[in-house]
């Protein structure tokens, strides 16, 4: 059986990495991409890297032209996806790129987002270990509607949430530096992002729990049985089009050393397809994970400190967002988790 797709967003990095991943997908017809201010244009004109889609031209994001599809990608800027979303019906499974769904707590959305509050989706990250040792994955099968985690969430949550989990870690003492490609900030043209402010410099930006990623964190690792959570968390924009590198740290509890941790992180993620922990000693590069549905994580113990140290690589727009949005719709149609997402990266 072959399920009809249609993506909202298609001409954003979001989108096209959506598209480039769905083409090679077996079970998946891609039937109709959707646009803003590029509809009516060949979507190669926009995507020119997506030869094999070269027959689909991009028409206007409305609820008609997505309607009918067994499957809707919605990759939007929050605010915006909500108001498409509200007007979809029934009948398809509609997987969210954007933020408007994963957050539970509407205080939080009003803080770090405002606007109307669309109300939370079953949450797009399988791996998540829940307090009890289950996995979100299991939320996920039959699911309608799907909410895919912030890119940033995704390296921090899988970084830290087994030692939460396994009571590790003190949850109030979390802090995460991220190293930022710059497709995170999307495709529209802004003035810090042009080549010759980027190039040669590193930039943070959210300094100061201001980033909207924030509440999502501190809403996983709760889930991960964390309680009184509070994470620092400051990411770098870098001079690389694509890639997390996220160093996070957190006080261990009385007693645990890195053996403990070793063995914690390596149950934790064993049989997972997408999320590998790497041998004593070795430590991810983003470089590793481009192009693949693959989350890295390296262990540490700063003994001095008495601190876990733990770095995670992604892709971005893979693990980061489409990736996750395809293993997830993956699970809710019954199909292989793994269909269509390669762990393989590229290199050089």
């Amino acid at each position: 059986m072959s399920y009809s797709v249609a993506v909202a967003g298609a001409s954003g990095y979001a989108g096209g990495e959506l598209l480039r991943l769905l083409a090679a997908h077996p079970d998946i017809t891609i039937t109709t991409v959707t646009a803003h201010s590029n509809a009516g244009q060949p979507l190669t004109r926009v995507q020119p890297h997506l030869r094999s889609l070269d027959h689909l031209t991009l028409v206007d994001t409305t609820p008609e032209n997505l309607a009918g599809h067994d499957v809707v990608f919605v990759a939007l800027p929050h605010g915006k996806s909500g108001e498409l979303t509200d007007h979809l019906g029934d009948d398809s499974i509609v997987i969210d790129c954007g933020a408007d769904h994963r957050l539970t707590n509407e205080g939080d959305w009003g803080k770090f987002y405002g606007g109307e509050f669309y109300g939370a989706w079953t949450y797009g990250l399988p791996e998540l270990i829940h307090a009890d040792g289950s996995r979100q994955r299991e939320k996920l099968v039959g699911a309608r509607r799907i909410a895919v985690p912030g890119c940033n969430v995704t390296a921090i949550t899988l970084a830290l949430a087994p030692g939460i989990q396994a009571g590790l870690i003190k949850p109030e003492d979390l802090v995460a530096v991220l190293a930022v490609g710059t497709s995170g900030a999307g495709k529209s043209l802004k003035s810090h992002l042009l080549s010759s402010e980027i190039h040669g410099s590193a930039m943070p930006y959210a300094v100061g729990g201001t980033h909207r990623h924030t509440p999502e964190i501190i809403q996983n690792l709760a889930v991960a049985g964390g309680e009184g959570v509070s994470v620092s968390f400051t990411p770098v924009l870098v001079p690389m089009s694509r890639g997390i590198l996220a160093t996070s740290t957190a006080s261990l509890e009385p007693g645990v050393g890195l053996a403990d941790v070793r063995s914690t992180w390596e149950l934790a993620y064993a049989g997972e397809p997408f999320v590998q922990v790497l041998p004593d000693g070795e430590f991810p590069k983003t470089a590793d994970t481009l192009g693949a549905n693959t989350a890295l994580i390296g262990l540490a113990v700063d003994e001095a400190a008495d601190r876990l140290v733990v770095i995670s690589a992604i892709d971005n727009l893979v693990k980061g967002t489409a990736g996750a949005a395809i293993q997830s719709m993956n699970i809710a149609l019954g199909l292989p988790e793994t269909t269509g997402l390669t762990q393989n990266g590229v290199a050089p």
